[in-house]
């Protein structure tokens, strides 16, 4: 069976190549997500050897960006949970914008191909925001960061966006598939960040991190949403995703504001 043919310490050694050859800590994941997608793609070149597959990763940038891609999970849409998105517009960004009516700065974490932040972006304008009001989408993934900047998507990543939004703010392409207008694009800094890692901006009025820390052990989870209230204004929201209930959050200094939307205590 080829999973015979994979031993841990083989395992073992490719997880410290990768740190140190592609600058990727993954001692914070599940190590069992972490081998499940790694072996799915040496059975998809059918190769044997973790060390074998390390030397294609490294001559072939192709093949580096798939397994960065496989391992970091880039799955979303605009507007995920519509609901929750209603509550930011006509809720949270309104408080925030009370406490700092010219100015806010909201983080999207874990960014992926950027629908998150241009969701962001899209709610930014609606309330017609001053262009002080400003969206930091960080990820660590080159590749997809590619794809946020270009801002270009096809039609199923519109699944919960009306059709007003869409006509709004894309531009549908001759391909079929829909371009983010420029206005929206300014609200952006899209930037490459490995929060595992990297030290975060300080005093930001909202972070969202959706289905993200959800592929981490519990003790890096935790280490995670610590940096993320030191890095909130008092009474500044932390908005996570559908499944990553915190359930130590007055222990962090957090206050339910509704489910999976958190406030950091003032």
């Amino acid at each position: 069976m080829f999973e015979e043919k994979i031993t841990d310490p083989e395992f073992d050694w490719f997880v410290a190549e990768v740190k140190k050859k592609l600058d990727l800590d993954l001692s914070g994941y599940k190590s069992h997500r972490v081998k499940r997608r790694t072996d799915i793609l040496l059975r998809k070149y059918n190769v044997t050897s973790y060390k074998v597959y390390m030397d294609m990763v490294l001559s072939d940038a192709k093949k580096k960006d798939e397994f960065l891609d496989k391992l970091t999970i880039n799955v979303t849409e605009f507007f995920r949970n519509p609901e929750k998105w209603e509550a930011l517009r006509k809720v949270y960004i309104p408080l925030l914008l009370k406490r700092s009516p010219r100015k806010i700065k909201i983080w999207s974490a874990g960014c992926s191909s950027g629908e998150e932040p241009y969701s962001m972006a899209i709610l930014l304008e609606e309330l017609h925001t001053p262009p002080g009001c400003e969206v930091l989408a960080t990820d660590i993934d080159q590749g997809v960061l590619t794809r946020a900047r270009r801002g270009v998507y096809e039609e199923r990543a519109f699944t919960s966006t009306s059709p007003e939004i869409l006509k709004k703010y894309f531009q549908k392409n001759g391909d079929g598939r829909y371009e983010v207008v420029p206005a929206l694009k300014k609200r952006i800094q899209f930037k490459s960040h490995n929060m595992l890692q990297q030290p975060f901006e300080k005093d930001l009025d909202m972070i969202v991190c959706r289905n993200v820390v959800i592929y981490f052990e519990m003790e890096t989870k935790n280490q995670l949403y610590t940096r993320f209230v030191d890095a909130l204004k008092p009474g500044g929201v932390l908005f996570v995703g559908s499944t990553e209930r915190i359930f130590n959050y007055r222990q962090l200094g957090l206050k339910i504001l509704e489910p999976f939307v958190y406030g950091k205590e003032e």
